[in-house]
């Protein structure tokens, strides 16, 4: 919305500073800026909102003990997150651009999905919500209309981009990349971001990392030179995700405040799916899919403790770690009533381990 106050520069030449909405780096600051202001005030407020309508936090009796201390803390935060993220998105991107919309409709379908989920969850009180087939249908259903929209809306290419390979762009028959590849990033990159949410401040810390990560590659596809230097797919059209990227770093800071350890809510799974489908989706449209292993690592870490865990048990009856996702292994390692202290040290130590893969991740800007 304000990127068309650009136009009523030539009006007058007091008006030259409209230029500055032109830029696309100085619209991002914005939108991240704008995404944590709303997040901030509107945060006691939704906090007040969600204690009054009792909807608190279900915890599994199977989970930590130290856990059930947490019983009943607002949980559906990850409204605050999804509002904030779109309002910042419309107020400063170029909404003319295609790939725009398909991000703000990827947070707000998987949003949708975890909402639903959540809901039924404090409905029934008994942590029962969608069943696993009905979540993974719903998932894989708004994938496939990300990739349908990616093909027809926004003319999008079906090469591959490999990391470390700048020759190596092999495409793919294009019904197979849209709706078998991209639903599997998307949905994969989904549930990795729903189990990290486990511990206080850990996925939402973790996005801030990826988020800033996924800015800074965004900016680079959509910037003709430097995408041409260091060997990226380029799309004009992909530099306006950028302000997307930078609203959900800035959403996640502000959510942050709230949710740092002691948590004084939970984002729930409209949080935790509305950010991981908004990730995946942006890495499809800057042909990021494999590279976005390394820069959501600890999502991945996550999604793999559990699928090690679950095969070692279904095949040879044992346990890899003491519960999984890991972070829970990390966190059965030490006696319940200390358990519950050492829960920020694990959170800073993950959100380490996030920064220096968001680094490497980086560094392989220069690497292909």
């Amino acid at each position: 919305m304000f990127y068309y106050l650009r136009l009523l520069q030539n009006v007058h030449d007091s008006l030259s500073f409209l230029r500055l909405f032109q830029q696309v780096t100085w619209r991002s600051a914005w939108a991240a800026i704008t995404a944590l202001i709303i997040s901030l005030v509107l945060g006691p407020k939704m906090i007040r909102k969600l204690k009054e309508f009792q909807i608190g936090q279900q915890i599994r009796e199977e989970g930590p003990s130290a856990h059930q201390s947490k019983r009943g803390t607002p949980t559906m935060g990850g409204l605050l997150i999804i509002f904030s993220v779109a309002s910042a998105t419309v107020l400063w991107a170029d909404l003319s651009v295609w790939y725009v919309w398909i991000a703000v409709f990827a947070i707000l379908a998987y949003g949708a999905i975890g909402f639903a989920d959540d809901y039924l969850k404090v409905r029934r009180r008994h942590n029962l919500g969608l069943t696993g087939k009905q979540k993974l249908a719903l998932q894989f259903l708004a994938a496939a209309a990300v990739a349908i929209a990616l093909k027809y809306l926004a003319h999008y290419n079906t090469q591959l981009s490999v990391p470390f390979v700048k020759t190596f762009t092999p495409e793919i028959y294009w019904p197979i990349y849209l709706l078998v590849f991209t639903p599997l990033v998307i949905v994969g990159t989904t549930n990795a971001v729903n189990l990290t949410d486990g511990l206080d401040g850990l996925a939402i810390s973790v996005t801030v990392v990826t988020s800033g990560a996924l800015t800074a590659f965004v900016y680079v596809s959509g910037h003709k030179d430097l995408a041409l230097y260091l060997g990226l797919a380029h799309s004009p059209e992909v530099h306006e995700l950028t302000i997307f990227c930078a609203a959900l770093m800035g959403a996640s800071l502000g959510f942050l405040w709230f949710n740092a350890p002691p948590a004084e809510v939970f984002m729930g799974d409209v949080g935790a799916l509305g950010i991981g489908g908004a990730i995946g989706a942006v890495a499809v449209m800057i042909k990021q899919e494999f590279l976005l292993v390394m820069i959501g690592g600890v999502f991945f870490i996550e999604a793999l403790s559990v699928i090690m865990q679950v095969t070692s048990f279904k095949l040879f009856r044992k346990r890899i770690f003491r519960m999984a996702p890991i972070h829970h292994h990390f966190e059965l390692g030490y006696p319940p009533e200390v358990s519950r202290r050492m829960e920020p040290k694990i959170v800073f130590r993950f959100l380490i381990i996030a920064i220096l893969f968001a680094l490497l991740s980086l560094s392989t800007l220069k690497l292909r």
